[in-house]
């Protein structure tokens, strides 16, 4: 199967120009300026168009059951809507059990997502560390996994400081890389009883259950910890300017930190809490103020945060209101996937914050280097074919309900977006065409290697 993309701009990390993109067998053949048209070639005509790599998402939540709910996008839902979007990869979790192995988890996952619309692979949740769960670690690598998320948070998650000291070690033999969701769990369920016992109720309790300090000591303990351990660290979903100095202080140190920051934390703030439907914005760690918002724009434009992934962990309003009367029973997390490429396009690249070369480094490249995918994050040949039709030139606004997301809400409901993927190439497949889905289940689970520096 051959396909040419015609009279486009290339966008990659470093650079910008004008060429034919030839695609053959799921790889891209050539990247050149005039080329003939191959015999049997599909043409996809790109005048006017970006073609970019096209966009990983580090960090989504498909099919997941927190012990009170399950989240209204499984992986058929989810990936589908990731495509339509220009999300041709993403990185979901597949989560030990307490009680459980590593093994049975990745077991469980895969069979969640036969069938996906988008690539996809796995961080693999660690819930129990001990000699077990780190002799699987072999296992996992064999098996194409090779990064891992710990919590410092949440019942049946939770892992003590030791345990993150000691997987550490354990993953930087494998070339493995942890991101860590940091908060003090501890400390944050004792100030939601404080919060609960002001009368502080509804939704604007969230925030001040679990304030800024609550991420930066956590954030801090983590790059300690990872100090100790010699060890990279990664922190995912960073929300606040306390949180981002810390990590910026474990790199004057000298330090090895990545840092992963979402739409919702550039784009939204704490305010939206006291809207009638201020049960949506509840998700964890929650929205901030105005200044934090500003500082992680800061650290985006200026390569400090090396990842935008969407945090997606969709409820619909009916499960929200499982939390009337009390916020900390109120499902966390919401929907984004399909929208995170719109975003950053319009209120990063046409407001100056970021150049189209960053957007990919912070959608694609980086992604592809930290997680293992050395094949993916750029448009050059050899590199596999996931490759997006920018059009730059599409408007539209986001509602509650347009868009492919198994969900009823959308916290970017009311925002104005410019741009959208037109077309998508996935591992040389067509199947999003000017911006309907034509072809489902396209998908594939991708083995990773160890992890690099990204540039």
């Amino acid at each position: 199967m051959r396909t040419l993309l015609q009279n486009g701009t290339v966008i990659n990390f470093d650079s910008r120009f004008e060429a034919d993109v030839l695609v053959e067998n799921g790889r891209i053949e050539s990247v050149q300026k005039g080329m003939p048209v191959p015999d049997g070639a599909e043409l996809i005509d790109a005048s006017g168009m970006y073609v970019m790599p096209g966009f990983i998402d580090t960090h989504t939540h498909f099919d997941l059951d927190t012990g009170s709910a399950v989240t209204a996008d499984n992986f058929d839902t989810g990936s589908k809507a990731a495509v339509l979007g220009g999300t041709t990869t993403v990185l979901d979790f597949a989560t030990q059990d307490r009680n459980g192995t590593l093994k049975a988890a990745l077991e469980m996952w895969h069979k969640k997502a036969r069938g996906a619309s988008c690539n996809y692979g796995f961080h693999m949740a660690i819930a129990r560390w001990d000699e077990a769960t780190a002799a699987e670690m072999d296992d996992m690598t064999a098996a194409g996994v090779t990064s891992y998320k710990m919590y410092m948070v949440y019942n049946g998650l939770y892992v003590d400081d030791g345990q993150i000291y000691a997987a550490l070690k354990e993953a930087k033999k494998r070339g493995a890389l942890i991101g860590a969701h940091c908060e003090n769990w501890h400390v944050l369920l004792r100030m939601c009883d404080e919060v609960k016992a002001r009368g502080i109720l509804g939704p604007e309790g969230h925030p001040l259950s679990r304030p800024a300090a609550v991420e930066a000591e956590a954030v801090a303990r983590f790059l300690r910890i990872a100090e100790l351990a010699q060890t990279p660290a990664y922190v995912v979903h960073l929300s606040t300017a306390e949180g981002f100095f810390e990590a910026e202080r474990a790199r004057a140190r000298g330090q090895e930190v990545y840092l992963e920051t979402c739409p919702q934390y550039l784009l939204l703030t704490d305010e939206r809490y006291k809207d009638f439907d201020g049960a949506k914005f509840v998700m964890s760690p929650p929205l901030r103020q105005e200044t934090d918002r500003e500082a992680l724009w800061r650290g985006l434009s200026a390569g400090a945060i090396q990842t935008v992934g969407t945090d997606h962990c969709s409820f619909t309003m009916a499960q929200k209101a499982m939390g009337e009367g009390d916020f900390t029973k109120i499902p966390n997390g919401a929907p984004g996937v399909q929208h995170r490429p719109q975003l950053m396009y319009t209120y990063g690249v046409l407001t100056g914050k970021l150049s189209l070369e960053q957007m990919v480094k912070s959608l694609s490249k980086n992604a592809a280097l930290l997680f293992g995918m050395p094949d993916r994050g750029e448009i050059r040949p050899g590199m596999a074919a996931d490759i997006v039709v920018w059009d730059p030139n599409a408007q539209g606004r986001i509602t509650d309900t347009d868009h492919a997301h198994h969900c009823d809400n959308s916290p970017y409901a009311g925002f104005a977006v410019r741009g959208r993927a037109r077309d998508v190439l996935l591992n040389g497949r067509h199947v999003v065409e000017n911006g309907v889905l034509k072809g489902s289940g396209a998908g594939k689970y991708i083995a990773r290697e160890r992890y690099q520096k990204t540039v």
